[in-house]
């Protein structure tokens, strides 16, 4: 099906699985490498969920000049409004300068526009001088987010992270800590160890769901059922955990892991949503699914592990900061679209 006429020698028509070779021939020539399990697994997500990916072609008489793929953002990052993120574009060696990406770019914020969304999201590391020149030349700019990192090392020790707090008897949850105060470090018993960290299940959305909107307002449970269904059917991405205190899920995490996002070329996490139940605040809730997320990404060989956090959300960035994070060599880049 032809979607828009970009001239007399080019086409844009939607990418299908037909494609495949030839986008994995391009992306191998701009990349330096293969990465056709990556490109291979992102159009079959695109097949399974049409209605979470945008994804086009750029047809000449040599077959594809290009692509462009991206996928729905629903409540990742805390949004409220639906969004775009645009994690992989390219155009054939030969047909670059000739407007090719700004016409595949129109054909993502024409689909965008008719279904309600107006805003695409990427990121791009600051030493990508051609990715940064082309996102200026469609209309990005910097995002009001900060993107943070950390390496996994392996899913390595890391006292901060990874320790319980020992308080004294009385001073449990719900109590004022005094930080002042000689504590002892109990290093066998490791912050996972409090709560008991498992895999996500689809059997865990109703609780997951129940703490989600006591912390941001509102029921979330289509965008979470969407994750978890995810999770369940890519084996690529099943690093998301549910935390349970005497059997009953107060805290969960969803990540996903993969390779090939937005140009990577390590293995990388990237967590999306991250929750504690308000009432077992302050339990090390929160590290106990950080230090199993680790151990699992070790496990998996991902290298890092990133997320966007909002400049005033400083708490959130305290605990990030305490697990290990630092402000990443990438930068997150917003299109509003009228």
């Amino acid at each position: 099906m032809q979607v828009a006429s970009t001239g007399d020698t080019v086409t844009i028509r939607p990418l299908t699985r037909d494609d495949l070779g030839a986008v994995v021939a391009i992306d191998a020539a701009i990349e330096g490498r293969p990465r056709r399990a990556y490109i291979e697994r992102r159009l079959a997500a695109a097949l399974r969920e049409p209605k979470l990916h945008a994804q086009f072609a750029a047809a000449d008489g040599a077959g594809l000049a290009g692509y462009i793929l991206a996928r729905v953002l629903e409540g990742e990052f805390g949004r409220v409004e639906p969004g775009l993120r645009l994690e992989l574009v390219g155009v054939r060696a030969n047909t670059r300068g000739h407007g090719v990406g700004r016409r595949l770019f129109d054909a993502l914020a024409q689909w965008a526009r008719r279904h309600g969304i107006r805003d695409i999201r990427t990121a791009a590391e600051w030493r990508q001088s051609s990715m940064l020149h082309w996102l200026d030349a469609v209309g990005f700019e910097l995002a009001p987010g900060q993107i943070i990192d950390c390496a996994v090392d392996g899913g390595a020790y890391r006292p901060e992270r990874d320790d319980v707090i020992a308080l004294a008897e009385g001073q449990g949850p719900g109590r004022e800590i005094d930080f002042s105060a000689p504590a002892e470090n109990d290093y066998e018993r490791l912050a996972r160890d409090t709560a008991d960290v498992r895999s996500m299940t689809p059997a865990d959305l109703k609780e997951i769901a129940r703490i989600d909107r006591n912390i941001i307002g509102r029921d979330r449970s289509g965008y979470i059922a969407a994750r978890l269904g995810e999770a369940m059917q890519d084996s690529a991405i099943r690093v998301s955990l549910t935390a349970r205190s005497d059997g009953v899920i107060v805290g969960y995490l969803m990540a996903r892991a993969d390779l090939g996002d937005f140009g990577r070329t390590e293995p990388v996490a990237v967590i999306d949503t991250l929750g504690v139940d308000p009432e077992y605040a302050h339990r090390r809730i929160g590290h106990a699914l950080m230090s199993q997320l680790f151990a699992n990404l070790g496990a998996l060989r991902v290298e890092r592990v990133e997320t966007v956090v909002a400049h005033r959300a400083f708490d959130l960035l305290g605990f990030f900061y305490d697990c290990g994070f630092a402000p990443s060599q990438r930068l997150p880049f917003a299109r509003r679209l009228d």
